[in-house]
């Protein structure tokens, strides 16, 4: 659903909805969760491409260790690009708070705007993933849109109903419970707490219960948006969500800076720790990954705030702003305009003689263009909202 005049985010509403200490007026969302979340989305439109195009002109090993950074772990492990969507999926749950919370008293009258949005966005990836082929033995059920609206769906409710202990408690209770069910549940055949591609229980259940088609591409013995996998994904959005409700507090903008620092070394202690146990696997989304994804959000999160909308340095977040106020507009268009064209069409002149850097000029180009297509919707006041 494309709405008119409902931004609000833009840099306007943002001055007038917030106070001079930080503190979010009830019901406004912060210029920073759309700002990191639009630094989130940079890097999935392209900004990995420029980087890396950027990173290959110099032979040097910082250089190499920085590329890899760009790249997804094969299995186990944590690197920066592994954070892009849990940290989408955390931002989730942050505004989750600022948009429901109205509807505490009378959370009946949420459940027909939270089914919308959770059956809209699965659909639309469906959609995304090939739905519109009506080959649906090939179709991949699964996905990051399903993911993200799945989660969303689950955590939407499980604020409405639960309190802050109780969102606690159901959080701890899904990464122990998921740790113990992948340690001391073996698949046919195989032996128990075997997180191997091959062999991990959550691999099996996909494949045992997954209609359609697992990509060979990715992960292939399971799905990395697969059935036992969501499950602790729901955590992500739900830690989100109490990071939500943190600035919504009254605490001054410096305390809750302070706290999501201090929650985020935390996660990050707990998880890298956990991870000796029960490995940090994002194709799993192991609990240990969980946390681990959760602590590196939360200090990423506590710097744009802390910039933005404490010390108010506002002016360099309208670049990431205009990105993050429709981010699954920019996930979906690409899959029917082809902005490498636009770009190539455009500055194949000036890659050409830019010689080795011409990649680079043409990677450039492929993000203007996508910045410019959403700023045209930012101007027109347009925004995605399912």
């Amino acid at each position: 659903m494309v709405k008119h005049g409902e931004g609000r985010s833009d840099m306007s509403a943002s001055k007038s909805s917030l106070k001079k200490s930080g503190t979010a007026e009830s019901g406004e969302r912060l210029l920073s969760l759309d700002a990191l979340r639009g630094f989130d989305m940079f890097w999935i439109i392209g900004g990995d491409e420029l980087a890396s195009r950027i990173l290959e002109r110099s032979a040097s090993p910082e250089a190499a260790k920085w590329k890899l950074q760009l790249e997804h772990v094969e299995w186990e492990g944590f690197r920066f690009y592994d954070l892009i969507f849990p940290l989408f999926m955390f931002l989730v749950g942050c505004v989750i708070p600022f948009s429901l919370s109205k509807f505490q008293q009378q959370p009946s009258q949420a459940w027909p705007r939270i089914l919308r949005r959770t059956v809209l966005l699965f659909m639309l990836g469906l959609v995304c993933n090939g739905l519109l082929m009506f080959r649906f033995g090939e179709l991949r059920y699964p996905g990051v849109l399903q993911r993200i609206a799945l989660c969303y769906g689950i955590s939407a409710v499980l604020f409405l109903k639960l309190s802050v202990r109780g969102l606690v408690v159901t959080i701890l209770s899904v990464l122990l419970g998921y740790w113990g069910l992948l340690s001391l549940v073996p698949v046919p055949g195989g032996v128990a707490g075997d997180f191997s591609k091959a062999g991990n229980l959550a691999g099996y259940v996909d494949r045992a219960l997954l209609p359609g088609k697992i990509p060979a591409q990715w992960y292939g013995r399971g799905d990395n948006e697969g059935i036992l996998s969501t499950i602790p994904a729901v955590c992500t959005v739900l830690l989100g969500c109490l990071t939500g409700v943190w600035l919504k507090t009254d605490r001054s903008g410096w305390s809750r800076f302070a706290g999501m620092c201090l929650m985020g070394g935390v996660f990050l202690s707990i998880g890298y720790s956990w991870g000796a146990a029960f490995p940090i696997i994002k194709n799993l989304w192991t609990s240990s990954f969980v946390l681990v994804a959760a602590g590196w959000s939360l200090l990423l999160l506590s710097v744009f705030y802390l910039v933005i909308d404490v010390l108010r340095f506002r002016r360099w977040a309208f670049v990431w702003a205009v990105i993050g106020v429709n981010a699954i507009t920019i996930y979906v268009v690409p899959r029917f305009v082809d902005f490498e064209k636009m770009a190539d069409f455009f500055l194949a002149g000036v890659a050409r003689l830019s010689g080795s850097w011409g990649m680079v000029v043409l990677a450039a180009g492929v993000l203007i263009a996508k910045w410019l297509f959403l700023f045209s919707l930012y101007r027109s006041r347009t925004f995605l909202r399912l």
